[in-house]
């Protein structure tokens, strides 16, 4: 299993440093986005759910999120994406690899099985049974996954990306004519 974890952040690597190159943007960025994105899909669902719980429910739900709000603010949500970034290139410059590379190598092997093993039982319930819960979960762990794959990406030096040149160039072109 680790030759398969091994290719797929090989490639991840790949796409992460042509997305840099196209955009700009790092995959420290990139993982701060796909992170908020599951804190967003979390927090709707959890919101959904506490509509049609039953107090008790609501009660422990709501404690929950609050108690999860706290936790991510002292945690992943202090760190700026600048400060993640400057030291990402820090370390580049000092021709050293990402550390989690190595160090996260079991979390992602298993949330990659989990992500694998888990696909047809959802799609199951999801489609007999018609449960969105089952569904939720499992998206959160195929993003977990891919999050855990983009923060043992090391990226490129910093650079203009290709998307930001053409739209000042037409900016500038604009300006010149009007």
């Amino acid at each position: 299993m680790s030759y398969i974890d091994s290719a797929i952040l090989d490639l991840t690597e790949r796409l992460c440093r042509r997305f840099q190159r196209l955009t700009g943007r790092t995959n420290v960025w990139l993982a701060m986005q796909l992170t908020n994105l599951s804190i967003v899909l979390y927090f709707v669902w959890a919101g959904a759910y506490i509509w049609r719980g039953a107090l008790p429910v609501r009660i422990g739900l709501g404690l929950f999120c609050a108690g999860l709000v706290y936790v991510l603010a002292q945690t992943v949500l202090k760190v700026s994406v600048d400060a993640s970034e400057q030291s990402a290139y820090q370390r580049v410059a000092r021709g050293l690899r990402n550390p989690r590379r190595v160090r996260d190598a079991m979390l992602r092997i298993v949330f990659l099985t989990l992500a694998l093993i888990l696909v047809w039982p959802t799609w199951l319930l999801w489609v007999t049974l018609g449960l969105t819960l089952p569904l939720l979960g499992y998206s959160l762990i195929v993003l977990t996954t891919i999050l855990l794959y983009v923060l043992a990406c090391d990226p490129l030096p910093p650079c203009t990306g290709r998307v930001t040149e053409w739209l000042r160039g037409r900016t500038t072109a604009r300006q010149a004519t009007g």
